[in-house]
């Protein structure tokens, strides 16, 4: 079942912690985009931006996050792996999980601008 807030605790999931690597609290999250930390809530709320409870506090990856803003391309890829069936921590898993043919992570690949490629393999999961 697809969640709108995250509540799913990835601390029971070693994998997914260090596939991810670094995290940020919430209020975190906030001071990189400059925003306030209701506004994240709203984002994540929105699926423009995923968290998972980690220690029992929503955590948001640190990747998703650069040079002051959330990663180009990543809003519409939640969407679409949240249409595809996926919960929070299988999007963090397939973001973070390395495919050679990208090459690299679909997380690395949006950071990178290369988000058409990762967006075309995230609508294909859908089918």
């Amino acid at each position: 079942m697809t969640q709108t807030h995250a509540t799913v605790d990835s601390a029971l999931d070693p994998r997914t912690d260090a596939l991810a690597g670094d995290w940020l609290s919430l209020r975190e999250t906030a001071e990189r985009l400059g925003i306030k930390t209701s506004r994240i809530k709203q984002l994540i709320s929105e699926r423009k931006l995923l968290a998972v409870r980690r220690g029992g506090e929503p955590m948001v990856p640190a990747a998703f996050i650069r040079d002051g803003q959330v990663i180009k391309g990543l809003p519409g890829t939640l969407t679409l792996l949240s249409d595809a069936g996926f919960d929070e921590v299988e999007t963090v898993r397939w973001l973070f999980t390395a495919d050679d043919t990208l090459p690299g992570t679909p997380v690395q690949a949006l950071s990178e601008n290369r988000g058409t490629e990762v967006r075309r393999r995230a609508q294909a999961l859908a089918f």
